[in-house]
């Protein structure tokens, strides 16, 4: 689960973690998106998905120092490198959660 401890909501309950192959892969091939979690440094494409996604990027203290909504497939997106976890939801999502930089994540 997923629990954004500033505004004291759950916003995914269920989530994967991504390594070594699965990271690259990500989520090209599914059919539907879904949330993953990954580390990874200074950038993330789409290249390959069927859908958009939105992007959540965390710092050391899993705060939200990036943001990027509604990513399209076959684009890039980047951050600064010092920042390499990624979160990964289906498109939508930030503007339901209402999820924003300076919120504080917990994963249980």
């Amino acid at each position: 689960m997923i629990r954004n401890k500033t505004q004291k909501n759950i916003i995914s309950k269920n989530y994967s973690s991504k390594n070594a192959f699965g990271k690259i892969k990500g989520l090209i091939g599914e059919k539907t998106p879904r949330t993953i979690i990954l580390k990874t440094r200074f950038g993330i494409h789409t290249f390959l998905l069927k859908f958009p996604i939105d992007v959540v990027i965390l710092n050391k203290r899993n705060e939200v120092v990036k943001l990027k909504k509604d990513l399209q497939p076959n684009k890039c997106f980047f951050w600064n490198i010092k920042f390499n976890t990624v979160i990964e939801f289906p498109g939508g999502f930030l503007e339901k959660s209402k999820t924003k930089v300076g919120d504080t994540l917990e994963f249980t």
